[in-house]
């Protein structure tokens, strides 16, 4: 009987030793992948930091606009070329820049002379 109590005693030591081994083992898995995980989240971090300074730096209104003239063609609107149109649809005329007048630049400059 005594000897059937020091086995089973045995096998409990030896499997809460097994289980003590394992628990060990986890926790050290555990922990290399903490470690690893604070590593890449510094790294991203890092990323993260790099990537604003980036946008900050291609968002620039000057950048923006030689962009959009020279890769999109665009340009800048004024009222000779801007169309408004009206709720039902139709487009109301473009003001037109004021024209030079043809029949000034016709006339022939004025002479002055001495008294």
């Amino acid at each position: 009987m005594l000897m059937r109590f020091n086995f089973l005693l045995l096998l409990a030591v030896l499997a809460t030793a097994m289980a003590l081994v394992h628990t060990q083992y986890r926790s050290r898995q555990l922990f290399t992948e903490l470690h690893s995980a604070k590593n890449e989240a510094r790294r991203l971090e890092a990323d993260l930091d790099r990537l604003q300074v980036e946008k900050r730096a291609q968002a620039t209104p000057l950048r923006i606009e030689k962009l959009a003239r020279e890769q999109l063609h665009m340009r800048t609107t004024t009222p000779a070329i801007t169309q408004y149109m009206r709720p039902d649809g139709t487009v109301i005329p473009a003001i037109a820049p004021p024209a030079s007048d043809p029949a000034a630049a016709r006339k022939p400059a004025v002479k002055r002379g001495h008294g």
